[in-house]
């Protein structure tokens, strides 16, 4: 496994490799939930890259970035005999160079809804830094976890409105025993937190069962999320989401397409997000 720091490393590295390549976006501090990734990558492709890079771009003034978990070490262990190429772990100046113009990737529509319009800018960093990790490692593929369910979309419709010879694959949230959706900042929460986080993911699992018991007003599905919610008064919902999978746009009612039943909500210094698919939406479109 090669761990790569600059560009033209990296550039070089893919010239060399017969075979496809299969990318695995990250910002580090690893866990199952990432891995899963590695491996449907290593089984579909030749080759995987997986990059490791915390992007300034996508956090606003007053968000994590400076304490955003990070042990390159710890990653970089957890990728070993995984089947992995080579790891792009580029500095801040081989990404956004000193003296940078400032040309950003504007995601689109579907970017300024839910979590767009809950982190102005966030998707605006995203879109640009997987540009410029599609440009300098070229995959065949690049792999992605539901849990961004709308940084998904946003990904998928930019890089086919500029032409990207890439496939976008969404792979299954992975979770703990108890359903919490594994991530990165679930380091975050102190033990009573991590207690009442479960409650997330049964608020969105209580509003399914509602819609497989016929319920398709989405002002009802919203509200049983809310009512699940409200009996842990740790957690401070910001939205819930009854959205079109493609558009994200907000329904009144969930038709033949199915929907995307999503949300965000504090937990002390945690920002959760997760979600459900209602229906059986066609995540591959």
């Amino acid at each position: 496994m090669q761990v790569i720091e600059t560009v033209r490393e990296m550039r070089s590295c893919r010239a060399a490799l017969d075979g496809s390549v299969g990318l695995v976006p990250t910002m580090g501090f690893l866990h199952e939930g990432h891995l899963s990734l590695v491996r449907t990558a290593s089984a579909e492709c030749d080759h995987v890259v997986v990059s490791i890079f915390v992007n300034p771009t996508q956090f606003g003034a007053d968000e994590d970035l400076g304490s955003y978990p990070r042990d390159t070490d710890r990653d970089l262990r957890l990728l070993a005999d995984r089947h992995v190429r080579a790891v792009f772990a580029p500095t801040l100046e081989e990404m956004y160079p000193p003296g940078d113009v400032g040309v950003f990737v504007d995601p689109g529509l579907t970017a300024k809804l839910l979590e767009g319009a809950a982190r102005p800018g966030h998707f605006r960093g995203v879109a640009t830094v997987v540009a410029k990790l599609f440009n300098i490692v070229q995959p065949e593929s690049a792999y992605f976890g539901r849990k961004d369910a709308q940084q998904l979309v946003v990904i998928r419709t930019f890089a086919d409105a500029l032409k990207f010879p890439v496939r976008v694959v969404g792979l299954p949230i992975v979770r703990e025993p108890d359903g919490l959706a594994m991530s990165s900042r679930n380091v975050y929460l102190t033990a009573d937190e991590r207690r009442a986080a479960p409650t997330v993911h049964r608020a969105l699992q209580a509003a399914a069962h509602l819609f497989e018991l016929g319920e398709r007003r989405a002002d009802r599905l919203r509200a049983k999320v809310a009512e699940v919610l409200a009996a842990e008064s740790m957690i401070l919902p910001e939205y819930v989401s009854v959205a079109n999978p493609g558009t994200l746009h907000e329904l009144e009612c969930v038709g033949d397409e199915g929907a995307l039943l999503s949300l965000a909500a504090r937990l002390g210094r945690a920002r959760l997000i997760d979600n459900v698919t209602l229906g059986d939406p066609d995540w591959d479109e």
